[in-house]
């Protein structure tokens, strides 16, 4: 009876009996945990890195419910500041790991690395005094990140030789707009790398130029690759191209103040200019949104692939001791009522595997498969082949063609051939490998003799010699290591301006005019 009038008086005054029972199994699990630490702290028979063990149960933990919550700490202030307004303090370089060791693989053009005289190809040995050796990437760029204007001093290993570099960060802003230029017919293309502050006013720079100096009358806007990032500039793109107070993406949550309708505020500035959008498997977030809601507006046609399906909002919220937490509060939905995301993470706290929804992600208009094949040109690229020979042949040709005039002629590619003899490359296709492991199991398993002497004479025919693939597959090959040569030279931007010769994707994109 008690019980009963405890329950009436609750509904009566809008007490909430669910969070008032989530709080007290919060409350009870922070208890345990904070026993299982003071425990430790007692008793374990080596001292403990307290902070490090914390941090990681956080990072466990939030891993567990979707790959987008995430606790980011004080100290990577410069993340923080590169997800939201993509820049931060550094040297301006992407490194990569390889053979145990971590090596510089590209250079902003104008930034400290490449003005410091860095070279794609130098191995990190010493960054700020920490020996780079048995390092990681997430290790050495934690080094070569800081404050704005202070010195760091690099060595490196080129060719054999150590080479000791001062160079000072900046604040490293990188463009949203890749790539702009004026394709046949007045058709514009504007190459958009991410969402962050004021990217939307780069593309509308960058568009404005074209309509100005060039007359284009069409424009193609290639979201392939993009991650996404802001969805306030997300919308303002697309009040670009539709009406005044037109509803973009809503979101729907479980608190809600989550759940919030967001439309353009801006009368469009270009309301008829023809419109096609090139996405792909990794186009994400907001680039689902501007691609989408075009889409559902009838206002673009998308040509490309299946988009990746982030349909999840994250708010960053701070939290004690300067740090912050990246925490998913809601869903995106277009204006179809489309929900963007294509997994259920949900799932995973219910203990079920993990399902990508059909449905999930935006289907273009115009679809496009990904040919990738696992051919030579996907052996050279993996073996770093092209990203070796691109850095001899910079120290070989002081100076190249402008990048949209470069290419490789026959005698670039018997070059290309010959230092592949040198670094002693081996090309096997990977059905000649699979067919090894099924003949070395066939002899484990006492097969027929005679049908191993198939398997074993069929072998030779799947043995391919790599110059007959190369010549087989020169275009991509072409492509790839023109464009890593290119890099070499002109940067990024040169990159772009190459690689569009051989994109096929963007003679689809004109034919959707």
């Amino acid at each position: 009876m008690k019980q009963s009038i405890i329950c009436i008086l609750c509904i009566a005054i809008g007490m909430p009996l669910l969070a008032e029972s989530q709080t007290t199994r919060i409350d009870k699990n922070l208890t345990i945990y904070t026993d299982v630490m003071r425990q430790l702290d007692m008793n374990y028979v080596d001292t403990l890195n307290y902070d490090d063990l914390i941090e990681s149960s956080i990072n466990y933990m939030l891993h567990k419910i979707d790959p987008y919550t995430a606790y980011i700490p004080r100290r990577e202030d410069d993340e923080l500041r590169r997800m939201t307004q993509g820049k931060y303090g550094g040297v301006g370089s992407i490194i990569m790991y390889r053979d145990s060791n971590v090596y510089v693989s590209e250079l902003y053009e104008g930034m400290p690395a490449q003005q410091s005289g860095l070279l794609p190809g130098d191995r990190f040995v010493k960054v700020d005094g920490m020996d780079c050796n048995g390092k990681n990437t997430k290790e050495v760029s934690e080094k070569l990140r800081g404050k704005a204007g202070t010195s760091i001093e690099i060595i490196l290993e080129r060719d054999s030789q150590l080479i000791a570099k001062q160079v000072t960060r900046r604040d490293i802003h990188l463009p949203a707009v890749g790539y702009a230029t004026v394709l046949q017919d007045s058709i514009g293309y504007i190459f958009f790398n991410e969402f962050t502050t004021n990217s939307a006013q780069e593309l509308l720079t960058a568009l404005d130029g074209m309509v100005q100096n060039h007359g284009i009358q069409q424009l193609i806007i290639d979201l392939r690759g993009n991650g996404g990032g802001l969805i306030d500039e997300a919308i303002q793109i697309v009040g670009y191209f539709v009406p005044k107070g037109t509803e973009v993406v809503s979101t729907k949550g479980k608190v809600e103040r989550t759940n919030h309708s967001y439309t353009t505020q801006t009368s469009p500035i270009f309301p008829n200019m023809p419109l096609v959008i090139l996405v792909d498997g990794q186009s994400a977030s907001a680039s689902e949104i501007v691609a989408g809601a075009l889409q559902d507006l009838k206002r673009a046609t998308l040509v490309g692939e299946r988009t990746f399906g982030k349909g999840l909002v994250q708010n960053i919220r701070p939290i004690a001791f300067g740090g912050h937490l990246k925490v998913t509060t809601s869903k995106y939905y277009l204006p179809s009522g489309r929900c963007i995301q294509a997994i259920d993470y949900a799932e995973r706290q219910k203990g079920n595997q993990l399902h990508r929804d059909t449905a999930g992600g935006i289907l273009p208009d115009i679809v496009l498969t990904d040919s990738q094949k696992l051919d030579i040109t996907y052996n050279l690229y993996r073996d770093h082949m092209f990203f070796d020979y691109a850095n001899r042949y910079y120290r070989l040709h002081p100076t190249i063609a402008p990048a949209t005039e470069f290419t490789l002629t026959d005698q670039d590619i018997e070059n290309f051939c010959q230092f592949l003899d040198e670094k002693q490359f081996s090309y096997e296709t990977e059905t000649g490998r699979y067919l090894g492991e099924l003949i070395n199991m066939a002899k484990q398993e006492d097969i027929d003799s005679i049908l191993l002497a198939d398997l074993e004479a069929f072998k030779p025919r799947l043995t391919v010699d790599y110059r007959t693939a190369i010549q087989r597959h020169r275009d991509e090959i072409e492509k790839l290591l023109g464009g890593e040569i290119v890099k070499r030279y002109y940067y990024h931007r040169g990159y772009y301006a190459y690689i569009l010769r051989y994109d096929k994707d963007i003679q689809r994109a004109i034919e959707a005019f």
